[in-house]
């Protein structure tokens, strides 16, 4: 089930990637070619006004998914230089408390999102969907170019909230459990691996300014292993 959501999570963030890319490139395509003579007569009369507004819209919904994403494979960068000098036992409570806060606060966001995503016309729009006639209820805004009821539009608060307080308890559980972290190099490219047959490749193949891992708290397995590879020195 992990799965599918995490395929669905990276899935969503692409496609609102690569729509917005193919958007903004045809919009600027097409201011050029409009100020072109000959070409104005075929693109004249096509009309981006509503490109900026969409674009922004699926940048609101990347950024707040991706931030989950990477609550979950641990690319956020953290300050760690106090964490990382503390004994095993200290560094995994603070670890775990430094998880359950961003929990505690991601949820806290989704809870309050929702409530405001509610009374700024989804309950109006829901119930008209079903159609249940209320006239108390409050329709809510459209957004200027699109007009799109804005509901739709803040709905990303309380679902990549959600999704990021349940990503930061999934993490917190994982440690617990394993007492590893996830982590992400930052320097590493897809496909592109270290060659340590050929010496000379090996030593083009080391990343002098990289540092210990990854900017992120260090979990206890890491150290332990630190520590029994000095012992046996």
């Amino acid at each position: 089930m992990l799965k599918v959501l995490d395929h669905l999570e990276e899935g969503f963030i692409a496609f609102l990637m690569a729509a917005a890319t193919t958007i903004i490139f045809v919009a600027v395509m097409h201011r050029y070619a409009s100020g072109v003579s000959f070409l104005y007569d075929y693109v004249g009369h096509l009309d981006f006004s509503w490109a900026q507004e969409l674009c922004i819209i699926m940048f609101v919904w990347m950024a707040k998914f991706g931030a989950a994403y990477g609550v979950r494979t641990g690319i956020h960068v953290g300050v760690d230089v106090v964490i990382n000098r503390l004994e095993a036992k200290n560094r995994g409570r603070f670890i775990v408390f430094g998880l359950l806060s961003g929990a505690l606060f991601t949820g806290t966001i989704a809870l309050m999102g929702g409530h405001f995503v509610w009374e700024n016309g989804a309950h109006y729009g829901i119930t008209h969907a079903l159609g249940i006639v209320n006239p108390d209820l409050y329709e809510g805004p459209t957004t200027p170019d699109l007009e799109w009821q804005t509901w739709v539009v803040y709905s990303a608060i309380p679902l990549g909230s959600s999704l990021m307080c349940f990503r930061f308890l999934q993490v917190c559980w994982a440690f617990l459990r394993t007492g590893e972290l996830p982590h992400h190099d930052h320097g590493h490219v897809e496909g592109l691996e270290e060659d340590s047959a050929d010496p000379q490749r090996a030593a083009q193949d080391i990343n002098w300014f990289e540092m210990d891992d990854g900017l992120h708290p260090k979990d206890i397995a890491h150290h332990e292993g630190q520590e029994n590879k000095e012992k046996g020195q």
